[in-house]
């Protein structure tokens, strides 16, 4: 068993750990998904509102396609992590190597699909010919480098199974940067189109892939390349570890294409680009809390095989405690200063929705008072090899909830939209408490 491995999650202490590997994994996470808000940030501002909202009609396609390989990164990660606890490096290896081929091969063919289907599919949702031609040219340009950035976010779990945490943060350090450099490049000295903004973070997530794939190909870590070995019960047992994830993520994304259709037909493009600030703020805490508790699901898994329940318990009381604060402390900025989100994306040019983001914001903020309880939860179900639990969580708070309460508030109108959010929340913490109820004597075991 490799001594570092072992020595990380095994013999450090769970404070320590916590702050050695879910702070960096949190902060990685942050950076790695950073890119999206800074683009937004910057087409809101250089190209105008009609280009916001063509950018917040295409992110979810975008997104659906990364789910894919997360779906495979996240479960493979599992396993992996679950291998190397019982001592089985040669399986660890096989699937690492497996992984990374269907994760390329998935590329290939969904970047292939969206890119053919991209102008059907936004007229399909009722977009006019104002903002088709943008949603298109941003979403083709993902498409093209869909096989070789799909990568990112699965090899950054790989970086932190073999330990190597920091060099991890680094990789998002890396893709952050190159990212925006790349899209102020291309945006503002060239004055480029949203085209150039989307290739601009393409170019950013491919520098981090290359980066990030270094030290495997130089075979220096616990994970190597080697001749691959599929099995249809290796893909199944992939697939269902990295279900809740991948369920949470499309779900979520499918639920976004409802809400914008809605929004075309209740305020049209301004109400879509309030949506879209919504959407951005949520990427700033998501990604810190999943990032903290995706960090930690190599330790939990490495421990939970070899046996440390004792472990695995202290190490998630940690990630619960950080995820309150962290969620409620988003919550009273929004909620107080909600110009600040609103004013970021719309600059001086935005005064129209200016009003309506502004309660937009604030409603939207109520739910990041329990949000952090059923991201936990879903984690923490997934890291123990229970897909069951944490995809009932993943379904229901990005699939169930939200389209049950669009029905619901649909008299509402642009309220019930912005009401959604916080319901859903609430719903969805009520459902992980009881899950975590019928599992106590676990809870109480360890």
């Amino acid at each position: 068993m490799p001594q570092d491995t072992e020595r990380l999650f095994i013999m450090t202490r769970p404070g320590h750990l916590f702050f050695k590997a879910a702070i960096p994994g949190a902060l990685g996470m942050l950076l790695s998904s950073m890119y999206y808000l800074l683009e937004a940030i910057l087409v809101g501002r250089v190209l105008g509102a009609e280009a916001f909202a063509g950018l917040n009609l295409a992110m979810p396609f975008v997104i659906i396609n990364y789910a894919v390989a997360d779906l495979i990164g996240v479960g493979s990660s599992v396993q992996i992590a679950i291998r190397l606890g019982k001592g089985d490096r040669e399986s660890a290896d096989n699937i690492f190597t497996c992984s990374v081929l269907m994760i390329i091969a998935a590329g290939v063919v969904l970047g292939s699909f969206l890119f053919i289907s991209a102008p059907m599919l936004f007229r399909a949702m009722g977009a006019d010919e104002t903002l088709v031609p943008y949603a298109v040219s941003y979403l083709r340009v993902y498409a093209l480098f869909s096989p070789l950035t799909t990568a990112a976010f699965a090899v950054d779990n790989y970086l932190r199974i073999c330990g190597r945490i920091r060099y991890s943060l680094m990789m998002n350090v890396v893709l952050a940067t190159m990212a925006v450099i790349y899209e102020m490049i291309f945006l503002i000295l060239l004055g480029g189109g949203i085209a150039s903004a989307a290739l601009g973070t393409e170019l950013g997530i491919l520098t981090a892939v290359i980066f990030g794939f270094i030290p495997f190909l130089r075979g220096r870590l616990d994970l190597h390349f080697r001749r691959p070995r599929f099995s249809l019960p290796m893909i199944r047992t992939i697939i269902a570890c990295g279900l809740p994830t991948f369920l949470s993520n499309v779900s979520g994304r499918l639920v976004s294409i409802v809400m914008n259709v809605m929004l075309l037909r209740f305020g049209g493009a301004d109400a879509v680009s309030v949506y879209g600030i919504l959407m951005n703020a949520d990427g700033v805490v998501i990604p810190l809390l999943y990032g903290t508790c995706d960090a930690l699901q190599p330790s939990v898994g490495y421990n939970w095989g070899a046996g440390r329940k004792d472990r695995v318990a202290a190490i998630e009381k940690y990630c619960f405690g950080f995820g309150a604060v962290l969620s409620n402390l988003l919550f009273l900025f929004l909620f107080f200063f909600p110009e600040v989100a609103v004013n970021l994306f719309i600059g001086e040019g935005g005064a129209s929705i200016h009003s309506l983001g502004i309660t937009a914001v604030r409603i939207a903020s109520l739910g990041y008072i329990v949000r952090w309880i059923g991201i936990c939860t879903q984690c923490f179900m997934s890291a123990i090899e229970k897909p069951r639990y944490a995809a009932a969580i993943s379904v229901a708070n990005a699939c169930m909830f939200p389209l049950l309460l669009i029905a619901l508030l649909y008299p509402l109108h642009l309220q019930g939209i912005w009401m959604n959010q916080p319901l859903t929340a609430l719903l969805c913490a009520a459902l992980s408490v009881l899950i975590l109820l019928h599992n106590r004597r676990f809870l109480r075991q360890s």
